[in-house]
């Protein structure tokens, strides 16, 4: 039986909704359409929504250390226990890491899953934005035959009435500050006009850091802008206005059907740029004049930390899924050593001046979405492509390692103070219930109230679950 956003409501005719999507999942690969399901989901009655209407996800690129964070060792050995000590936290019995003061205080609001592993190939980010598990031979090729992204799906189920954007990714795209973007945040086979409206940056270091990332790590610095904000010169809102007009006429002309797809994806980009221009609450949600002294201290003023304050502009503004993404800059910034949470070398000199802006954005966030009163109904999950190795090696640093690692869940839809899953005496292996990526991404569309099994056709027709047969994580949901 198939679902959507749960529930079975009753719509005028006395039919429930259950029903009508029950025959629509039967009449996935003909008769009734998805346009059609979506138009029968917009009029129906309200029904009980997931405890989140918003999701900010804090993706650390490159391989987080759950060992040096979420889920320490302090009785291992040293060379798997490495530098840092626990420390205790809000929520009686969890324990994180001392450079994570500020995290602590929240942790009576999140959950930490602790036995997540992937069976994909390292630094590939699509099992953590869809699910998805298959290796990529080169995740720099974004298909259009891939399964969507969370993000993706959220801007796809979107009202045709909300002129703002479902899925914004911050504070550039996956993998630019590197070189070539990468697959994971994209629409995939729903076509490109469900892609994130990606933000774009000018990071920078401060002056004097030095190249070796021993001696000082580097920090981005930089303010995420929003792409086409300005209007060309010349041209007003109101010349604009009348430039959309007989775009429309032009539209009644051209809707040929052999012009219908390229006509969808080209009308979808179109109201998207124009949304952006004349959009005074996206406008408002970037403005770097918000980013004062106080907002600097407080989430650190880096590239991160002001990601995240937009991040939560933007869920204040009513975006839905917002992506705050730390990754490396070594591909922009001309001879810097940045490997972003890739720590093969000197860990913990990396870590110990990475973990405080994770803690002061990650703080400053829960805090803002609190006092804003947006914290019962945002979801925050900090999550990074896998884990590292136990033992630290020869480098100081820790390798690559897929087979364990943690997400914090924190805020709306949780059931905070809870750990879930548990991992041997070294953080090495799975030990108690397992947990795969699938699972992670069915449980954000459970917390956002959207059905994880709810299947859409991909490029050939055939029906694919967005939660890529994935069960929520029901113990930290309430």
């Amino acid at each position: 039986m198939l679902t959507m956003l749960g529930g079975s409501r009753r719509f005028c005719d006395g039919v429930t909704r259950r029903e009508t999507l029950t025959v629509g999942s039967l009449a996935m690969l003909g008769g009734l359409s998805l346009p059609g399901l979506l138009r029968a989901e917009a009029t129906a009655p309200a029904s009980r929504p997931g405890k989140a209407k918003s999701v900010v996800l804090m993706y650390l690129h490159g391989g987080a250390p759950t060992q040096d964070m979420f889920d320490m060792k302090p009785d291992a050995p040293v060379e798997v226990r490495g530098e840092f000590r626990p420390m205790a936290t809000s929520a009686e019995g969890i324990q994180i890491c001392e450079h994570l003061p500020r995290s602590a205080k929240w942790m009576h609001k999140a959950a930490i899953v602790r036995s997540v592993s992937n069976k994909s190939n390292c630094h590939n980010t699509m099992p953590s934005f869809t699910g998805f598990e298959q290796p990529l031979d080169d995740l720099t090729i974004i298909k259009d035959s891939f399964p969507p992204s969370m993000g993706s799906v959220c801007e796809y189920l979107k009202s045709p009435k909300d002129d703002l954007p479902a899925y914004v990714h911050l504070p550039a795209p996956l993998g630019w500050g590197g070189g070539p973007t990468k697959a994971g945040p994209y629409s995939g086979f729903l076509g490109k006009r469900y892609d994130p409206l990606e933000a774009f940056c000018e990071p920078y270091v401060d002056k004097g850091v030095r190249t070796d990332v021993r001696e000082d790590p580097a920090i981005m610095r930089g303010i995420p802008k929003l792409p086409d904000q300005t209007l060309a010169a010349g041209v007003t809102l109101d010349r604009l206005g009348h430039r959309r007009s007989l775009l429309k006429q032009l539209d009644r002309e051209l809707k040929r059907p052999q012009l219908q797809a390229g006509l969808a994806t080209f009308d979808r980009y179109q109201h998207r740029a124009f949304d952006v221009l004349t959009s005074n609450k996206l406008r408002t949600a970037f403005d770097p004049d918000r980013i004062d002294a106080g907002v600097r201290e407080r989430y650190g003023d880096t590239l991160f930390g002001n990601s995240a304050f937009i991040g939560g502009n933007l869920v204040q503004a009513g975006v839905r899924f917002v992506t705050v993404l730390w990754d490396w800059y070594n591909g922009r910034i001309r001879n810097l050593q940045d490997f972003g949470w890739d720590t093969h070398m000197w860990n913990f000199q990396i870590l110990k001046k990475y973990l405080p802006q994770v803690d002061l954005a990650f703080s400053a966030l829960m805090e803002d979405l609190q006092t804003r009163g947006l914290l019962d109904e945002t979801l925050v999950v900090i999550m990074s492509d896998f884990g590292r190795t136990p033992r630290v090696n020869k480098d100081a640093g820790r390798d690559h390692w897929i087979h364990c690692y943690s997400v914090l869940f924190a805020g709306a839809g949780i059931r905070g103070g809870t750990v879930y899953g548990q991992t041997d005496e070294h953080a090495a292996w799975v030990k108690d219930r397992p947990v795969s990526t699938a699972d992670i991404c069915a449980t954000i569309y459970a917390a956002l109230g959207i059905d994880p099994h709810f299947a859409i056709p991909d490029r050939l027709g055939r029906p694919v679950p967005i939660g890529q047969y994935g069960e929520p994580i029901a113990e930290i949901l309430v």
